[in-house]
């Protein structure tokens, strides 16, 4: 019996899922003496929808805030790296690829979270290489749903893929919060009776009330490590709750052996930054129990309903609920995760409203062209004969077929450009980086990071 590690998402997850990934940088910085002294595996701290929201609304600099933290953790930081789309919402060059992962690196980045929509994982492969190379820690991700054709032997033939293509450990990423407890058990003791030597790792989302459950049996089966949020900051559509977990496993051989006295006041802390927020705090304070019945997580539920409110069809939801599932199917069975939530749910709203296929998104007929990458299953041949016509679509990985990013890049952020980063910044957010670089030169900019460290510098939000 070994003692489970738990990787801390408060910095990351906890907030991206409570509090639309608002918080900002200085509200992290005075508590982190606390959060590294715990002895977690990791600090999940990067990545995901921060990079662009740090930008967008928070005024923060990405690229500083990974810095600042560094500079005050020995804890392994971790971020989470969306394959090919890096931490965006499309596929990017592997010029752009590179240079983040390796700026990524060089400003402190340990360990790397590397995932596909569609689970394709010629959308990772670069990726993982990249980091092998730079030498930090990647780590491959199994995106978890359920559908006819993701099955144990799927998952298990996934992860031994991924192994060969020499990632250091594996996560199954339950984005949704549909991982059951027994198929939780199934899986991983699936993958270590399948011969899979690297650590494995549990990333679940409390949606359905069930994260907690999975992760005492995903225990029982061996899994070597889970992603916890510090309770104030978790449960809902977050994270199972550190303390919860801890006092689960105590007196046996699991015990992570954390000190409560710490685990309470990292707690109280972020009960009152939280309240900072209170306008952004909008998740469900119960279980969602959709998530289990339709299978969607609940973020897709209020895109629905703020899709259909705008054409006052709010009446017809119970037809796109009808309609999600045949439109998953004839896509293949994505997992509906960033972006194949979006394009599949955009797409089943106006299938109800316009007609099956009768108008198609631009998304939707870039997946059918193959330039999201390879389905989990075959799609419906007469969908994307209506939607693209007799057009073959690629076969190839859909980076190659992009030309370098990072020259044009170059040319946008000329006149705001005071590091290399920005570029990165630019590349892969062309509408968003170069109005902040414009503000932060001229100083407009909020962060006080002096302040931040004496547990001042509070600004609205």
């Amino acid at each position: 019996m070994t003692k489970i590690k738990i990787t801390d998402t408060t910095l990351r997850d906890g907030h991206q899922s409570l509090l639309a990934t608002r918080m900002r940088t200085e509200h992290m910085l005075p508590i982190l003496d606390k959060h590294d002294a715990v002895g977690f595996h990791s600090l999940e701290m990067w990545g995901g929808a921060t990079f662009d929201t740090c930008m967008r609304f928070c005024g923060d600099d990405p690229w500083e805030r990974l810095k600042e933290i560094r500079q005050r953790v020995k804890t392994p930081l971790q971020m989470l790296l969306r394959g090919q789309n890096v931490v965006g919402y499309r596929n990017y060059a592997d010029d752009v690829l590179t240079e983040f992962i390796k700026k990524a690196v060089s400003n402190g980045m340990d360990i790397f979270r590397i995932f596909d929509a569609l689970n394709d994982t010629r959308n990772m492969e670069k990726a993982i290489e990249v980091v092998i190379d730079e030498g930090a820690h990647a780590q491959a991700t199994v995106v978890y749903t359920i559908s006819p054709v993701h099955n144990t032997e799927y998952y298990v033939k996934l992860a031994k893929t991924l192994e060969s293509m020499g990632a250091h450990s594996i996560c199954i990423k339950d984005m949704a919060g549909i991982l059951a407890p027994y198929p939780a058990y199934e899986i991983i003791k699936a993958m270590k009776d399948a011969g899979i030597k690297i650590p494995i790792q549990l990333h679940c989302h409390y949606t359905s009330g069930m994260g907690a459950m999975a992760y005492l049996k995903a225990i029982e089966a061996g899994v070597d490590v889970i992603d916890c949020a510090i309770s104030t900051m978790a449960l809902q559509t977050s994270q199972p709750a550190i303390e919860t977990m801890c006092a689960s496993l105590a007196g046996t051989g699991h015990d992570p052996g954390f000190d409560f006295k710490i685990l309470t006041e990292i707690a109280e802390y972020w009960k009152k930054v939280r309240e900072q927020y209170a306008e952004f705090d909008v998740a469900s304070k119960s279980v969602d129990t959709n998530v289990m019945v339709y299978q969607i997580p609940g973020g897709m539920m209020s895109n629905f309903i703020s899709q259909l409110s705008q054409q006052n069809a709010l009446h017809r939801l119970p037809e796109v609920l009808e309609e999600l599932p045949r439109a998953r199917q004839d896509f293949g069975y994505p997992p509906l995760v960033t972006p194949t939530s979006q394009i599949v749910g955009t797409q089943a709203v106006m299938n109800v409203l316009l007609g099956r296929y009768k108008v198609n998104t631009s998304e939707t007929i870039q997946y059918m062209r193959g330039y999201y990458g390879r389905s989990p299953a075959p799609v419906n041949e007469e969908v994307r004969k209506k939607i693209i016509g007799d057009e073959q679509p690629i076969t190839c990985r859909p980076a190659d077929m992009l030309e370098p990013e990072l020259p044009a890049a170059k040319e946008l952020c000329a006149a705001f450009m005071e590091k290399e980063e920005d570029i990165i910044s630019c590349a892969l957010y062309p509408q968003v980086a170069p109005k902040f670089l414009e503000e932060r030169m001229a100083g407009k900019l909020k962060v006080d990071f002096e302040l931040a460290k004496k547990g001042e510098g509070t600004y609205p939000v």
